[in-house]
């Protein structure tokens, strides 16, 4: 389960949260044992780590705000923001699936602060603390911290006077192999505990985008980290084909919609009656049901082995796709767009791109859209009418 965090494009389940924030909790064990066995953390970080705002620096701007995103591996996507005056710079998950914004403190003494950027609000002239605490406990860790104030800058948007989560106590594993320093949600208000206004909600109310909307395009590209971006104020039609379908936020918390069905093959195999979900681009998965994400596994050919649903990569071109119906528009993913590729003693293997996980809420169990969804379904965000648009992705 996700003992890295992703919004870590984790796998998520809703977390306990006590005080001001409440937070998603991920579930990635499975992703984060792949990414160790893959041996290349270390070597990401060597490469990127130093500096990278040269990234975002490298990119063009026009009348949207473009944030580029880098790719970890298929499993987290992460970009630059920066806290305070002068800017301090923090590497983030933009996580659809939580609404509070949160990086490491300079009073944090734990190793998984110690092993990424901290906040120093001494070095900011526009920084005042407003003397709330925060707790966020997680199936496989917890999080502990105050609450500040200072100005939050993305992408040459500065937005003034934003509460952010300054932790000052991560224990465990949870967050030290991370490669990102923090969180922030893009969810709405409702999931904000302690009355914080999210981020965006601050761009809206100060006149930072011309349009209430935000749109997330996710590369899938395990030999480069470029490609992917979020664009706050709009979307890109260049990363899609065809039209966007509007489909209605149902609830207003999560960016939730409704399912029609899910078919395997031709055969509607889950929620024949309609049922709930949520597009998250915090969760690297697609995440159901316990039970139904066995029964998924089993009809894509998958074998459960020493913890993980295994399949034969040789057998791809054989195993049915998996299609999501929403607002009477079928959403289909074949083999290779659900599976995920790594490799153990020099052999390659395959892992469905589904996980079970109990989330729960008032209209029942939630499945989850997450990375491996949004990879190819180009993902619009609108506030402005409570919708999420959808159209397939340009690789």
């Amino acid at each position: 389960m996700k003992t890295f965090l992703l919004s870590l494009q984790l796998l998520l389940g809703l977390g306990l949260v006590q005080g001001l924030l409440r937070v998603p909790l991920r579930r990635h064990k499975s992703v984060r044992k792949t990414l160790r066995e893959r041996s290349q953390l270390s070597q990401f970080w060597e490469t990127h780590k130093l500096d990278m705002v040269q990234f975002t620096d490298s990119c063009s701007q026009d009348q949207n705000v473009n944030e580029p995103l880098i790719n970890y591996q298929d499993t987290e996507y992460f970009g630059v923001i920066s806290i305070g005056s002068p800017p301090q710079n923090f590497t983030v998950i933009f996580d659809t699936g939580s609404s509070n914004l949160w990086v490491p403190s300079v009073y944090c003494t734990s190793p998984a602060c110690q092993n990424h950027r901290q906040f120093h609000p001494s070095q900011s002239s526009t920084y005042f603390e407003n003397g709330n605490h925060f707790f966020i406990q997680y199936g496989t860790g917890n999080l502990t911290g105050i609450i500040g104030t200072d100005q939050v800058s993305v992408q040459g948007i500065t937005v003034a006077n934003q509460q952010f989560g300054e932790s000052v106590s991560e224990p465990g594993s949870t967050f030290l192999e991370a490669p990102f320093d923090g969180i922030l949600g893009l969810g709405y208000p409702s999931l904000a505990a302690g009355g914080v206004t999210p981020v965006f909600d601050n761009m809206m109310a100060q006149n930072l985008v011309d349009i209430p909307m935000f749109s997330v395009y996710l590369s899938r590209n395990e030999d480069s980290t470029t490609g992917s971006e979020l664009i706050f104020g709009g979307y890109d039609h260049t990363h899609f084909t065809g039209s966007l379908n509007w489909v209605p936020v149902t609830v207003q918390g999560y960016w939730q919609i409704t399912l029609d069905n899910i078919q395997v093959g031709d055969t509607v195999t889950f929620c024949a009656e309609g049922c709930q979900a949520i597009v998250d681009t915090g969760t690297s998965f697609i995440t159901g049901p316990p039970d139904k994400i066995k029964q998924l596994q089993n009809a894509i050919g998958a074998v459960l082995t020493n913890g993980d649903y295994l399949l034969e990569c040789n057998n791809l071109n054989v195993m049915p796709d998996v299609t999501f119906t929403i607002n009477g528009i079928p959403y289909t993913l074949s083999p290779t767009a659900y599976t995920m590729t790594g490799f153990e003693d020099g052999m390659e293997f395959c892992l469905g791109g589904f996980q079970g996980l109990n989330t729960g809420s008032s209209g029942g169990p939630l499945w989850i859209l997450g990375d491996v969804f949004i990879r190819q379904f180009y993902s619009v965000f609108d506030r402005g009418n409570n919708l999420v648009g959808l159209a397939p992705a340009i690789p």
